[in-house]
């Protein structure tokens, strides 16, 4: 049947004249290539973090709350690949890249015997408002690309945001965890316990926002936590 054939023809002269681009280099792409070029991707500036205990991310989070483990994919720098590809997720309604940088965060994370614990992957919520106007929960995408490998359910039903908070920007960790008090709650109408919960986010700062987050879900019976963040801030 000439159907297929007409199908590939026609993806061909679109993508010759309309070609999908890297978001990094912006140079065409070409198949199997998503989001970045083989090149660009390469270029990732990846902490391997997975491959140590006491890794950053994990160090900010000891004596703060009990966790299994900690990781971040890579580092978020100002006008760095990341923070190009982020800004797009967040303030282009790309939804694509989130589901994109999820996935090859989990790639990495297949390397490690934790991450096969894992039972319920659940993001860092907005509040309804927000995702109201942004459309979307880019964290959500992120946990979508993060399920999309590992075979593990990501739902953003049961951790709820219900303060909507003043921008964490230029505050300090103290302050933060101030404007978070009274933000999240759990959807009563969810039930969750013996529950192992990659808690994950796009970039980590100070860790107030996740640091709140864990302390509702720790609140539930039996509840491990273990956190996975697509970024961490270098200054």
């Amino acid at each position: 049947m000439p159907y297929p054939f007409l199908a590939e023809l026609k993806q061909g002269i679109t993508h010759l004249f309309y070609p999908v681009l890297c978001e990094g280099c912006k140079q065409p792409l070409v198949a199997p290539e998503r989001i970045l070029c083989i090149s660009c991707l390469l270029q990732m500036p990846q902490t391997n973090y997975h491959k140590l205990r006491n890794n950053d991310t994990a160090l900010l989070f000891a004596g703060r709350i009990p966790f299994i483990n900690a990781t971040t994919y890579a580092w978020f720098t100002n006008d760095g690949l990341l923070q190009l590809l982020l800004h797009g997720l967040k303030y282009k309604g790309k939804k694509e890249i989130g589901v994109f940088l999820g996935q090859q965060f989990a790639l990495s994370l297949l390397d490690t015997d934790w991450i096969r614990t894992i039972d319920l992957i659940i993001p860092v919520p907005l509040h309804p408002k927000k995702k109201a106007l942004r459309g979307y929960n880019q964290s959500m995408m992120i946990a979508n690309g993060i399920s999309n490998i590992l075979k593990k359910p990501a739902t953003e039903d049961i951790l709820l945001r219900i303060k909507h908070t003043e921008s964490q920007t230029n505050k300090s960790r103290t302050e933060r965890l101030k404007n978070m008090e009274g933000a999240f709650k759990i959807n009563p109408l969810k039930e969750l316990k013996n529950t192992h919960i990659l808690l994950c986010d796009d970039v980590l700062t100070t860790g107030a926002t996740l640091e709140a987050c864990a302390n509702i879900l720790l609140l539930q019976e039996n509840i491990k936590i273990s956190i996975a963040t697509v970024g961490i801030a270098v200054s």
